[in-house]
């Protein structure tokens, strides 16, 4: 049995992952942006040991977000699920690139994390730029796994496209499979295959799949860590 905190875990894939890992025996933490969001996903995620509250768009926010975590213990694994799509480019940044990193860097190391990326992270610049794109965040995210591959050894770290799936976010014409969609988080923070048991990769739908190769380039990664602790005022 495993101890597991799934950020953005009101509605969509997060709420499906910790439906199945709740079904599955396992502890599962929810977050929500607000009260009312709180509540509605406890209504449809009964079984779950709590609900931590933060706005992820929001600094501050989440940095307390870190503190309610770490004050339930250290979790087994965490799931960087949160994230947004059509909105302005400062909450792309906060939610989607500095909120994965400030909860990283503050919270009780786990033995397990996972990034939800994208496959438009396929276009994404791993160059710091100004102008954030949606696809720039999802890259920064699958760089944070492989940072923490190289730096943090004893821990599990890789990113995931879900696919274009039929959520809130994806929209209900979106193509692919559901499940596989949120089964892959639920794999990556449980299993024991040897297959899930690696660090530093991206996958898709249970299989390590084809990411931009820009990931991989260390200087840019050193580059991304120092722009986003300054942001932060966070250092990993």
């Amino acid at each position: 049995m495993a101890k597991i905190f799934i950020t953005g875990s009101a509605d969509g894939l997060g709420q499906l992952a910790a439906r199945q890992l709740m079904k599955d025996g396992h502890v599962v933490v929810l977050h929500a942006r607000d009260e009312q969001r709180a509540r509605d996903a406890l209504n449809h995620a009964p079984g779950a040991k709590d609900v931590l509250t933060a706005d992820l768009a929001d600094i501050g926010d989440t940095k307390a977000l870190a503190e309610k975590a770490n004050a339930l213990g250290t979790f087994d694994a965490v799931i960087h699920n949160a994230g947004v799509y059509q909105v302005g480019m400062q909450q792309l940044l906060h939610v989607n690139t500095l909120a994965p990193y400030i909860l990283t860097a503050l919270m009780n190391k786990p033995k397990r994390l996972i990034y939800l990326s994208s496959g438009m992270h396929l276009s994404g610049h791993a160059q710091w730029t100004e102008r954030l794109s949606y696809a720039d965040s999802k890259l920064h995210v699958l760089m944070l796994a492989k940072i923490l591959a190289r730096k943090w050894p004893e821990v599990y770290a890789n990113a995931v496209d879900p696919g274009w799936v039929p959520t809130k976010m994806g929209g209900r014409a979106a193509p692919d499979d559901l499940q596989m969609g949120y089964e892959t988080q639920v794999w990556l923070a449980t299993s024991h295959e040897p297959a899930a048991l690696v660090s530093g990769q991206y996958f898709y739908h249970q299989r390590q799949a084809r990411y931009n190769r820009a990931a991989d380039d260390i200087a840019a990664q050193e580059r991304l860590l120092a722009e986003l602790a300054g942001l932060t005022g966070i250092q990993l």
